[in-house]
């Protein structure tokens, strides 16, 4: 999908030096992508000690208890 923005040149430009990736529509998606993931993982933290799973770590990771 084309679509013309008007984003800072100086801010494009520090994005894509410190992603150093080497064009400018793959830093908006990745920062568009980078957005969404932080986004989700914010509201999975709202859960947290909320969900009882009744999981045994120990058994899953293959420890051994003393």
């Amino acid at each position: 999908m084309r679509t013309t923005l008007d984003l800072p040149e100086d801010l494009l430009n520090e994005a894509m030096k410190a992603t150093r990736i080497h064009t400018k529509t793959k830093v908006i998606i990745t920062a568009l992508e980078e957005l969404i993931r932080k986004n989700r993982i914010s509201e999975l933290k709202t859960f947290k000690g909320k969900i009882d799973l009744d999981i045994d770590l120990n058994t899953i990771r293959g420890r051994k208890c003393r």
